[in-house]
């Protein structure tokens, strides 16, 4: 029987587990791609104390667990970039990412009315948020920390 997935707003006590969680996502599906000089700076912005810190600093986690498994975090930035969106590889394609981002935006939207969203996405990651409405807004680039992303918005239309 699959397992049934529920969804919350992530809290400074979830540090750890989401620390955890994406560093072992990222090691797999991000580093691999990335210049080694950019892996250091990345892993350490996915430490616990960093992530309990933007926690505190108001960024918003929106989690998945499959019981009491953390299968998918989604976290955004001043109520409009979108900067971490991970999904464990044994829980893809069952619409988690798609669920993850409702939630994330709907969050915006109620916060902020945000309707303009953004974020920086790996090779592998731009056809899923192709998937959920985003376009590249430029050509892949390399950050000043050596991360290779494509840039990608969103505008939702207000109502």
């Amino acid at each position: 029987m699959p397992a049934t997935i529920t969804y919350r707003v992530g809290r400074p006590d979830d540090a750890v587990l989401i620390g955890r969680f994406v560093r072992r996502v990222v090691r797999q599906w991000v580093l691999p791609e990335q210049p080694k000089r950019a892996a250091a700076e990345l892993m350490q912005r996915l430490a616990t104390a960093s992530i309990r810190e933007q926690l505190r600093d108001g960024r918003r986690f929106q989690l998945a667990f499959a019981g009491h498994v953390l299968v998918g975090v989604s976290a955004m930035r001043d109520n409009s970039h979108l900067f971490q969106m991970y999904v464990t590889t044994r829980f893809r394609g069952r619409g988690i990412a798609r669920k993850l981002w409702q939630r994330t935006m709907a969050d915006a939207v109620r916060r902020a009315g945000t309707t303009h969203f953004t974020l920086n996405a790996t090779r592998m990651a731009v056809p899923v948020y192709e998937r959920l409405g985003f376009t590249a807004s430029g050509p892949r680039r390399i950050a000043p920390n050596g991360i290779a992303s494509t840039p990608m918005v969103l505008v939702r239309s207000k109502g």
